[in-house]
C-alpha cells in the first residue's frame, strides 16, 4: 500500500529544492517584515474591478419554469380515506352472525 505524503516530506523535499537553488548559483532577496508586494501599496487591494464596470443587466424571467419548481414544493394531496379497518374480534363475530343467519339457526335462541 502506498504511504501517503506527510507534511514533514513536503518540507523535506522543499528544503531540498532550495539546497539545489542556492547550490547552482540562485539567490534569495530577502524582503523587510511588513512590506507589500504591490505596486502602489496605498491604492485598492484589486485594481481589475471589472465586475463593477459594467451597467447593470436585467432578469429574464421564465415563468414555465418557476412555475414548475413552485407546484414540487407543494405538498401532494392526501389520499382518500379508506374504509376503516375492522377489528379482528368485530370481524369475527360478523362472520359467526352471518352463518348462523344463513342456516336459520337463531341466535336469541341460545
Amino acid at each position: 500500500m502506498k504511504r501517503p505524503v506527510s507534511k514533514s516530506d513536503i518540507r523535506n523535499e522543499i528544503e531540498q529544492q532550495m539546497a539545489d537553488y542556492l547550490d547552482q548559483g540562485g539567490a534569495v532577496q530577502e524582503v523587510e517584515r511588513g512590506l507589500s508586494g504591490r505596486v502602489n501599496p496605498n491604492g485598492p487591494l484589486k485594481s481589475d474591478n471589472a465586475v463593477f464596470q459594467q451597467p447593470k443587466t436585467g432578469r429574464t424571467y421564465v415563468p414555465e419554469v418557476i412555475a414548475a419548481i413552485d407546484a414540487r414544493r407543494k405538498p401532494a394531496a392526501p389520499p382518500q380515506n379508506p374504509a376503516p379497518a375492522v377489528p379482528a374480534k368485530k370481524l369475527s363475530m360478523m362472520i359467526l352472525v352471518n352463518h348462523y343467519v344463513k342456516f336459520g339457526n337463531n341466535l336469541q335462541d341460545r
